[in-house]
């Protein structure tokens, strides 16, 4: 099991990313980045591991037609 040290909330994912907590939140609910919930609170948690491997996904080139 994940440690919650090993997760972000999503002011400090939105950071990391690059972009408004808003843009992540929409991401997260489309199922484009994973989230979990904090069980004490419902927050939502980012893993530091799921941010990363967005970035190298998005960084990637898109090849033409």
């Amino acid at each position: 099991m994940a440690k919650l040290t090993e997760y972000l909330k999503t002011a400090e994912a939105a950071e990391i990313l690059g972009v408004a907590q808003n843009t992540l939140r929409k991401w997260a609910s489309k199922g484009d980045i994973p989230m979990r919930r904090n069980p004490a609170n419902g927050y939502r948690l980012f893993k530091r591991s799921d941010l990363e491997a967005f970035l190298k996904k998005a960084a990637k080139p898109v090849k033409a037609k």
